[in-house]
């Protein structure tokens, strides 16, 4: 991504907030979070969309403490990483926050992922324990730690939540106390990072509890309590942890958990529930403003104020055709990455003096945050309206990836500059657009999909002689992922064939959707794979099979 070069002070272009810089308490994630809940402690902070089941403030608060302590009492000490291979559930804002309070740090995993790629993460972490349901526990079961299990169901090979907190309940309070720290870590999310391969994302405390504190600036003492928030972005994601579970517990609202999306349930959530803020993913929009099961709901019963959209680009038409559907809904963008969380927003409180940003602007720079834009050449910083690669610093950015210094080299740069390998610019008003990603990743349905994963399990196949992977644009998803591939001489599998070989490798939203045969993958003189010049070629509509969804 270039190593910057020492400039003189007056050529850096960097661009601070417009809005004043709000403070940071020195205190952990859970208790920053959890601060005052005894103030609403019989208001609902979880409800289970599907079930109904709730926990209250002062349940959550209980939960916490239950789970922290018997984490201890199994033998979790402070640094120990927890898998967490679980849906959207009720307790999933407990089970995280009791690792945190705990010492522990938090590692979210996707919970349909194949066999493979869990026991990769729990490699790759260096896990001591997972925490799953009954539903997944097959997955979990073989990797030789200890599993604690949420649900009904006993399994005797592994620790059933509801049994481990009554269990904390009886035991005495001698257990060792290590204090937690601000500068502790608290959550290692896997990513692709900038480039390639997942990578796990070592965030403190206070990385968390200062990105809370500047996307919450906005937020005044007024809407304490107020909103209710639909919780359908997997919380095994940054954004679903700490933006909807951690930001809500904050504000004191209600989370209206949802374990996945269909579009009945989730419209009957929106109304019953009297959701007023529903982050949500490009395809959701797209299927309320074209799908007719729309239709069947009364929509002026909604109390939905607005929806927010951050896990991928949304298009300019999409955009247009909601907001003539539902006239009265806000729809905000913002634009963050797992190594930092939040950064740019694009609705503040007009009340306070924040203006909106324009339309297909990711929004303005949150207060505490410095941004820069570099030519990926050379390094140099660039003036207003000028794309570069976008830099980001403040107290939010990671401490690095785990065990992985040169990739963390990479993306940190000497001065604390976090380079994104998203191409951007900022205009005269201080609102940044997005342009194009330096990196590679393919957002399927908000998911990331690394080309570099898919290739690499291409190539296991014997016939395979050379693979690419590139994303392809679909309206339903954003992006797919699509293949090309060079066959070896007298390989007799079709193109179907490869696509059901990497399916039963990988998660389904990893699933390659189109492949095509081709005599050669396109290379520099480096050896980089000139995915460009893929992308055209299979976009111009040449011979592909497509994988049906």
């Amino acid at each position: 991504m270039g190593t910057p070069i020492p400039c003189s002070a007056q050529e850096e272009h960097i661009f601070q907030s417009r809005h004043p810089a709000v403070p940071v308490p020195d205190i952990t994630l859970p208790d920053f979070v959890l601060q005052d809940a005894e103030l609403y402690a019989d208001k609902v902070a979880f409800v289970d969309a599907a079930t109904g089941k709730t926990y209250t403030y002062a349940e959550v608060v209980r939960d916490t403490r239950r789970f922290a302590k018997a984490l201890r009492s199994l033998g979790l000490r402070k640094g120990h990483v927890v898998v967490v291979a679980l849906p959207n559930v009720a307790e999933y804002g407990i089970v995280a926050l009791g690792i945190m309070a705990a010492g522990g740090v938090f590692s979210g995993a996707n919970p349909t992922a194949h066999e493979s790629e869990l026991k990769k993460q729990a490699e790759a972490a260096d896990a001591k324990l997972i925490v799953t349901d009954d539903l997944n526990y097959g997955k979990v079961k073989g990797l030789g730690l200890p599993v604690i299990v949420l649900g009904e169901e006993s399994i005797s090979t592994a620790v059933n939540w509801n049994e481990l907190l009554d269990a904390a309940d009886r035991a005495g309070d001698k257990l060792s106390y290590e204090e937690v720290l601000q500068s502790d870590l608290c959550a290692l999310p896997f990513s692709s990072g900038t480039t390639g391969m997942s990578k796990g994302v070592m965030l403190t405390h206070r990385n968390l509890v200062a990105n809370l504190c500047s996307s919450l600036f906005g937020v005044g003492p007024e809407m304490m309590g107020q909103v209710a928030t639909l919780g359908l972005i997997p919380f095994f994601h940054i954004y679903g942890i700490t933006g909807i579970c951690c930001a809500t517990l904050r504000n004191k609202g209600k989370v209206v958990v949802m374990g996945r999306f269909e579009l009945r349930t989730f419209l009957n959530a929106l109304i019953t529930q009297e959701v007023n803020f529903a982050p949500i993913v490009p395809p959701i929009i797209l299927a309320l403003v074209k799908n007719p099961i729309v239709e069947e709901f009364d929509l002026s019963k909604l109390k939905l104020k607005a929806i927010m959209t951050a896990a991928a680009p949304l298009a300019p038409e999409l955009l247009t055709a909601f907001e003539n559907k539902f006239p009265g809904v806000q729809v905000q963008e913002a634009y963050g990455l797992t190594e930092h969380s939040c950064i740019t927003l694009t609705h503040g409180d007009p009340s306070k003096g924040h203006g909106i940003a324009k339309k297909n602007s990711v929004g303005f720079l949150l207060p505490n945050l410095e941004i820069k834009f570099i030519n990926p050449e050379n390094g140099q910083s660039l003036p207003k309206n000028t794309p570069g690669e976008i830099c980001v610093r403040s107290q939010c950015v990671m401490q690095g990836y785990f065990n992985n210094k040169e990739e963390t080299a990479r993306t940190i740069d000497a001065d604390g500059w976090l380079h994104t390998g998203d191409i951007g610019y900022i205009d005269n008003d201080g609102d940044i657009f997005i342009v194009d990603r330096i990196k590679e990743l393919i957002k399927y349905k908000g998911f990331q999909v690394a080309p570099a994963e898919l290739e690499a399990i291409l190539l296991t196949h014997p016939s395979v002689e050379d693979a690419a992977v590139v994303p392809l644009p679909d309206e339903e998803a954003g992006e797919i992922p699509a293949a090309c591939v060079v066959m070896s001489k007298g390989a007799e599998e079709s193109e179907e064939d490869i696509m059901e070989f990497v399916a039963s490798n990988v998660a389904h939203y990893k699933k390659v959707r189109v492949v095509q045969f081709v005599d050669s993958i396109p290379k520099s003189p480096s050896g980089k794979i000139m995915r460009r010049l893929l992308k055209e070629k299979m976009g111009s509509g040449s011979k592909a099979s497509h994988f049906h969804k």
